[in-house]
Order: C-alpha cells, then structure tokens, then sequence
C-alpha cells in the first residue's frame, strides 16, 4: 500500500515557510550592498584602511546579526502576548527564538573580529601578540566591551530559549534579550557630541521597534509552516473549552504590536535623522538620500500594516466566527491566501529597510562626524556646552528632550484615555479626577524628563535635586492617584483562549511573590529612604552622572521606588497588604523624618558632592557650585516634603471616609436588624448588673 502525497496545502506552506527568510536577507543583503556603494560606507578610508575585506564584510555579519536578533526577540514577544505555553506553537516560537539568537550571537562575535580589524588594523595572524591586541579591545575599549557583552547575552538566550518553556523563564528571556540591543546602542555616531543621549535613545528604540516588528513576522511564517496548533485552527477552526489558539486572533495581537512598533521607529527615525542631517542640505547628501529611501520604505510598510487591520484580518475573523459553509469557507481561504502573498511582499520591504538601515549605520552623516579638537570642559564631560542662564522663562521654555520617557508619557496618555472610553462605551463610571490627575503626572514626566529640568541637571546640582524631589514624590502621587491598574482591569477584555493579554500579565504581575515583597508598606518604605543615602553618598551618584545609562536607570529606580511608597499610603490598585491608617501616618511621619534629616546632611556638606563633574562645568552665571548644593540640600529639606504633607492629608481624610464608611455600615446593619446587636449587648449589661447585686446581698 503506498503512502498517500502530502496535499498542495503543506507544499504551500513549506515553499513559505523558506520563501519568507530568504527574500527577506537576499533583498536585505542586495539593498544594503547597493547603498554601500552609492553612499560610499564601504569607501577606504584615507589613513590606515583595512581592506576591502574587512570594509564589506563586516556589514553582512551585522545584517546577519540584526536579522537574528529581531528572530529572537520578535519570536519572544509575540509568543508572551498571543499564543498559549504548553502548545506545539510556543514551542516553535521559543525555537525559533533560539536559532535567532544563536545566529545573532556567532554573527556578533565575528562582527566584533571584524570592527577590531577595521579599527586598528593589523595583521591577522595565530601568534599571542594579535590575540592580546584583540583580548585588549574586548577588555578595555568601550566599543569591544559592547560587543563582548552582547555576545554573551546572545549565548545565555540561546542556552534559555532552547532550555526553558515556561511563561515566567520566557518573560524573563525577553527582557534579557532585549538588554542585549542596549551596548551598542550606546556606541553609534556621535558618541561624542551634542545629541548623543538623543541619539542613543533613539538607535535603541529604533532597533528595538525593528526586532518586533521583523521577528514577529518571521515567526508568524514558521508557525504557518509547521504542523503546529496554530495551523490546524488555520484550516480547520475548532469551537469549544479545548480549541486551539485562532489564526485571526494571533493575527489580530501581531497587528497590534506592529503598531506600536511602527510608531516607535517612525519616531525614532525622526529624531536620528534630524540629529545625523542637521539641515536640509543634509539631505542632498548620499546620507541623505538613503535616509529618504528608507523613509519611503517605511511609509509603504505602513500602508501595508493599515490594509492589514483594516480589511484582511477582520475578514480572517468574520469568516471565523459562526459561519460555515462553501462560501464562509471559501471566503475564509481567499482571505488568508491574500495575507500571506502581501506577507511576502512585505518581507522584501522590509528586507530592503533593513539593509538601507545597515548602510546607514556605515555612512558618514552630514554632521557629527568628527569631534571638535577644542572643546570647554561642559563639552567634555557631559557633550554639549552649558546652556544659557536659568531664569524664570527658561524654566518654562528650555527643552532637552528624553525621547524615551517622552514615549512612555504619550503611551501612558493614550493608553489611559482609551481605557476610560471603552469603560464609557459600555456604559461604566471612571471618575474624572483621575484621568485628570493621571494626566497631569503624564505631562510632569514630560517636563521633568525633556524640560528644564533635564536641561539643566547635569550642569546645578539644586536642579538634579528639584528632579529627584519631582521623581521620587510628586510623581508617584499623581500616578498612584490615577489607579492605572484598576482601570487596566476594567477595562481590557479577558482572554479565554489560554493565552495572556495585558491583562493577564498585569494579574501575574501584581500577585507574583516578588509583588508581594516590594509592595509591603515597610519594603517600600525601607527601598525609598535608603535610595537616597545610597544614590547620593556612595559612587553611585558618579556612576549616574558619567554615564547615561545610568541617568536612565535614576530616573526609573526613584519613580519606581516613590509610586511604591505612595501606593502602600494612598493606593487604590490591589496590594498584597496595606497597614491599617493609624500605622500608615507612623510610616509616613518616620519616613519625612529621615528625609528632613538627609536633606540637612546636604546642607551641612563641607565638600563637592561628585566634585570633578559639578565643580568643572566653567558656569560664569548663577550660584557658585559650594552654593548651589546648599540650595539643592534646602530643596530635598523642604521643597520635598509639599509632597510628603500632601500624603499625610490624603491618609488622614481616607482614615476618616474609612471610619464613616463603617459608620454607615454598622447603622444600616442596625437598620436591617432592629438593632439586635445593641439590644443583646444591653441585656447583657443587665445580667451582670443583677449578678452583681446577688452577690452583694449574699455578702451582707
């Protein structure tokens, strides 16, 4: 009896599952070789050229490298947020992720070969001489340090990724792998000059879009290949408690994500071009021109994405969703076949995107090629020259925008206004003082994070400090007011899928053990009063202010740790644990103890705190540096604790609702029982009156 041949459908897949990579890297290498050479990334350079070897070879490792990246991490993301652990699917996005992050970590490895030969060129050769010379780069440079780092992290992703199924070790894979884009994010172009925080930023948020966006794709095309779950509820949709996952929903969330995506890169895009172009001539550069193609590129991707969720995925859905029959079903494939063909077609573009994004990263830019020879001491340490003096309009006008938190500020906006529409929608109240409150602590990040305080922290200490006061207690007490995470719960649809939405993970989030322990009042208070000895009587206040990374990592830990400290006071969001009112006012009162007490430390320094970095600006304006950390001390003295007095009134009046509430309560119980409970306790009173009056006549 001979087998039966696999039907045309699984040959169909099968070409897809191999056509999709393999237009993505040929137009990818393809663009990326034309653009080299009109944009002349790959020219010889004038002193010490490495070859053309090593000119063109080491842009295909790194495309290679991107390319395995975005399978890693995009693979990661769209499994946590749209298929279900335990199912063949996930397994083969966490293999998928494992292979992506095995090709980006050996193509890293040779990339990282390749830029020591492109820097110091020299002799390749097996003696212990050339091996030391490349030990040292990876040792003691910034740029090999970057690649070392991101070589290991790639290897320890793979290592997990292959090792590990479940859903807590795959979140905790993609945020390494995500951490894995941060070093050489930190060591493109410019690192040197005005805009390089900008830049950074902006590179990583770039790269990061990119890996989700592309990866996800590649992973949806595997799937779609293998005899999976996911592919069976292609062809054959299956109702009931056991079904499996469906296509249009895994469609429906990859679409959402690409979203996001799309605007992070659009946005990123943006600010790199202005910083790297400078001005419209720049444009008529070969720098320039790639930048427009690649502008084109993104636009026609974008059209894509909108032709996707506005009438391709809905029919996948519709025709999904009760209908059955010759016609739902023939709807049903012509629909999917529709999607995959354009799926196809925007592997190419984005291949092209990606090899233009490759060669971009080897183009000279207009500006901020070279670094100044003579440069004051501002321009050394932080890499722009001190801004004008701080009046009062300056606090208002001067900007120096964190592209990051700028995102974060604008999501966390819109995020929130939608939730409160579809709880509106459905016909459930919000109050408005917290979208209200919510959204003024969306627009104080902004300021503190882009505005003069950013501008001009790095330059007066007191305006460091006024941003952490801002950071660690006003923040939080708009934040912790506006109950994100009760709305979040209310209003995103549950999952029954098995899979885990937003929703889902903010639940895990708030009950995983680790929760439990940093939201207990005595925690989070401990983690908000030892920040401030440790960040600023230790090294760590150095750390923060050379590298900006570490300025990254301040403005998170203090606003972390203060929305903890305030939720534990004041929160409305579901908490392990909460002290009754009266042991919250002894919390608080102990916790503006200690920070009266610090801030008069500051006061009484009789030295610079991190004095090579405040004390060496070359300010001619304002106060001297000795008085401007007096200033700065009197602001965490007294400036900080309106916040804190603001908590003390807001515990106070909730003690007093709370005690009210009981009130009313015991009165309407009263009501419902005739006050039974009174007239019970009265006539307990009077059965040891009379006990005590018998024995007093037994005793006469």
């Amino acid at each position: 009896m001979t087998r039966p041949s696999s039907p045309p459908r699984a040959d169909a897949r099968a070409i897809l599952r191999v056509a999709g990579p393999a237009i993505l890297i040929v137009t990818a290498v393809a663009t990326m070789l034309v653009a080299l050479w009109l944009g002349g990334g790959a020219a010889p350079t004038v002193i010490a050229d490495a070859g053309p070897v090593v000119r063109w070879t080491l842009p295909v490792v790194k495309l290679l490298s991107n390319l395995g990246a975005a399978a890693m991490l995009g693979s990661l993301v769209l499994a946590l947020f749209a298929l279900r652990a335990g199912d063949r699917s996930f397994d083969v996005a966490m293999d998928t992720a494992s292979v992506g992050a095995a090709v980006y970590t050996v193509a890293s490895a040779i990339a990282a070969f390749f830029t020591f030969l492109l820097a110091f060129p020299v002799t390749v050769d097996t003696g212990p001489e050339f091996g030391a010379q490349f030990g040292r780069f990876l040792t003691e440079l910034d740029l090999g340090r970057a690649w070392l780092i991101t070589v290991i992290g790639g290897a320890i992703v793979t290592i997990a990724t292959f090792a590990f199924r479940s859903w807590t070790m795959a979140l905790l894979t993609a945020l390494l792998a995500a951490a894995t884009f941060v070093p050489l994010a930190t060591q493109g172009h410019a690192g040197e000059l005005s805009g390089h925080e900008m830049a950074v930023n902006s590179l990583l948020l770039h790269t990061l879009g990119a890996a989700v966006w592309v990866g996800g794709l590649l992973l949806l095309i595997v799937l779609r290949g293998t005899r999976t779950d996911l592919a069976a509820a292609e062809e054959h949709p299956v109702r009931g408690k056991e079904r499996p996952v469906a296509i249009g929903a895994v469609l429906r969330r990859y679409s959402a994500l690409a979203l996001v995506a799309y605007i992070v890169i659009a946005v990123s895009g943006i600010a790199r071009t202005v910083i790297s172009v400078g001005t419209w001539s720049g444009l008529w550069t070969p720098y320039g021109a790639l930048v427009a193609a690649k502008a084109v590129l993104l636009v026609l991707l974008g059209c894509f994405g909108a032709w996707y969720r506005t009438r391709l995925i809905p029919r996948i859905d519709a025709s999904a969703e009760g209908r059955t029959g010759k016609g739902a079903a023939a709807r049903r494939t012509t629909a999917l076949r529709s999607f995959w063909t354009l799926v196809l077609a925007e592997l190419a573009l984005m291949g092209a995107a990606s090899g233009a994004a490759v060669a971009l990263a080897r183009t000279p830019p207009p500006t901020g090629d070279q670094v100044p020879t003579a440069r004051t001491p501002a321009e050394f340490l932080t890499g722009s020259p001190v801004p004008p003096e701080l009046t009062f309009g300056r606090w208002f006008t001067q900007w120096d925008l964190d592209l990051i938190w700028a995102l974060a500020a604008v999501f966390g906006a819109v995020l929130y206004l939608l939730g409160v529409r579809r709880l509106r929608r459905r016909g459930d109240a919000w109050p408005i003082h917290r979208t209200i409150l919510w959204l003024a602590g969306m627009l104080l990040l902004l300021w503190v994070t882009g505005g003069a305080v950013n501008a001009y922290q790095e330059y007066l200490f007191s305006v460091h400090m006024l941003g952490h006061m801002i950071l660690s207690m006003a923040l939080p007490l708009l934040l912790v007011s506006g109950a994100p995470v009760t709305l979040a719960l209310r209003a995103i649809d549950k999952r029954d899928d098995g899979t885990r939405g937003a929703r889902e993970w903010i639940l895990w989030a708030v009950h995983t053990p680790f929760s439990r322990v940093v939201t207990h009042p005595f925690v989070a208070a401990a983690i908000f009063v030892l920040s401030l000895w440790a960040f600023y009587f230790t090294d760590i206040v150095r750390w923060v202010m050379n590298d900006h990374l570490g300025h990254e990592w301040m403005t998170i830990h203090f606003l972390i740790a203060g929305y903890l400290f305030v939720l534990s006071l004041i929160g409305v969001d579901p908490v392990p644990y909460r002290l009754p009112y009266p042991g919250r006012l002894i919390t608080l009162i102990a916790v503006m103890a200690t920070h009266a007490f610090f801030g008069v430390a500051i006061m009484m320094q009789t030295g610079l705190i991190v004095a090579e970095w405040f004390g060496s600006m070359g300010r001619t304006w304002g106060a001297t540096p000795m008085e401007d950390q007096y200033v700065g001390g009197g602001i965490a003295w007294s400036v900080g604790e309106i916040p804190t007095l603001i908590l003390a009134i807001t515990v106070a009046i909730q003690w007093s609702r709370s005690d009210a509430r009981a009130e009313k309560r015991r009165d309407r119980h009263a009501d419902r029982t005739g006050d039974a409970e009174l007239a019970e306790y009265n006539a307990h009173l009077a059965e040891l009156a009379e006990r005590d009056r018998r024995l007093a006549e037994r005793g006469r």
